[in-house]
């Protein structure tokens, strides 16, 4: 069989693409060979187009602690140790206080929660005052 690799310029090619790798999945090839190569040129080529035109952004840096929390079956209580005492905890956990530099890398030492998706443009939420 031929594999013939192309740029992918639209949409059409972006399916094109996807149909004729899609195949692959079930019996990966060998690296090296004509359809091990063909696979990791146009997996390349896929992932700079989604790139492109379908950008993922990063999380808010709360909603990733929320995540990380649900994933590993933690509670505030569990996040002390990383942020500071528990009123401070529910402060971060709903907006009205941002992250630290030092949260920051205790965050992600101990629960290993991206620096990526802690370092994000999230703006605590100013409390009204009545």
């Amino acid at each position: 069989m031929t594999y013939k690799i192309k740029p992918i310029h639209n949409e059409a090619d972006y399916e094109a693409a996807l149909a004729a790798v899609y195949p692959l999945f079930d019996n990966e090839p060998e690296p090296g060979t004509a359809a091990g190569d063909f696979l990791e040129v146009m997996i390349l080529l896929i992932e700079k187009y989604e790139q492109e035109h379908y950008p993922i952004e990063a999380p808010d840096p709360v909603e990733a602690i929320k995540f990380r929390m649900e994933q590993m079956g933690l509670t505030a209580k569990d996040l002390v140790p990383a942020i500071g005492r528990p009123n401070r905890v529910y402060e971060v956990l709903n907006n009205k206080r941002a992250l630290t530099l030092p949260m920051i890398r205790n965050l992600h030492e101990m629960f290993n929660i991206p620096l990526s998706s802690l370092v994000g443009a999230a703006e605590p939420k100013r409390m009204q005052m009545q």
